[in-house]
């Protein structure tokens, strides 16, 4: 594929209403299909990069007693020895489609992104929790199949609504929650969620085959802040 053939589909984005997205419970989400074309949808997802060069994170101790958030991850950096459409693809979520309807969606250009690939074996989880406040809000890319993934392994982000009950500094179980609900994260979907005091999600423990991993590109909306500007500085990577 080439800029003649762009990978995100414009029209997916347009037809996504400002105000379905911000007047979402129990915090702004949508969990669109389609933002990618079914043709970039497969080059990317047969083009993923190799295990090899992913980084482990195991047993990583997080804050507030949280389990830790087992993956292999990879940063996506421009001289990356990956498929050239994974380079189009952050040239164009860098470009002015993209960004506008981001714009559109959070009521704020005050922002820059970054992107990260995990890949989750069995028994990893993502614990319960609220993002980093310096993190806007994710847009989590889901590139398992039906084909290759059954739907009861699990691997979907789980959006949760605390009633206001939880300090973001706790570390709640998936069944304290008042209500949930669980993104579609099979075939050509995504999860684009705003960060708020309240905006708790997770992913249950994997059930897969030991030879299977989920697997998710993300992309960071950071906050441009002088924090951030600061952590770009000393290379800490900003989606962490």
């Amino acid at each position: 594929m080439n800029s003649a053939n762009p990978l995100i589909d414009q029209s997916r984005l347009d037809a996504i209403s400002t105000a379905s997205f911000r007047e979402a419970v129990p915090y702004p989400w949508i969990n669109p299909e389609g933002v990618l074309t079914e043709a970039a949808f497969e080059l990317l997802r047969t083009n993923m990069p190799p295990l090899d060069v992913m980084k482990a994170s195991f047993g990583r101790k997080r804050a507030h007693g949280q389990k830790p958030h087992d993956r292999y991850a990879l940063e996506y950096r421009p001289d990356l020895d990956i498929h050239p459409a994974w380079h189009q693809l952050v040239a164009e979520l860098n470009g002015p489609v993209y960004q506008r309807w981001l714009a559109r969606l959070f009521n704020t250009r005050r922002f820059r992104l970054s992107y990260h690939w995990h890949y989750a074996p069995r028994g990893a989880s993502v614990s319960p929790h609220c993002d980093a406040k310096r993190k806007l809000g994710s847009h989590i890319f889901y590139f398992n199949t039906a084909d290759e993934w059954d739907a009861n392994w699990g691997g979907e982000t789980v959006v949760l609504d605390d009633g206001g009950r939880f300090s973001r500094a706790s570390a709640p179980d998936f069944d304290e929650f008042d209500r949930s609900w669980s993104a579609e994260a099979i075939g050509n979907r995504s999860l684009l969620f705003q960060r708020q005091g309240n905006s708790w999600h997770g992913v249950k423990t994997l059930n897969c085959p030991e030879d299977r991993l989920r697997k998710v590109f993300i992309i960071v909306v950071n906050a441009d802040t002088l924090a951030g500007r600061l952590r770009r500085l000393f290379h800490k990577p900003d989606g962490y």
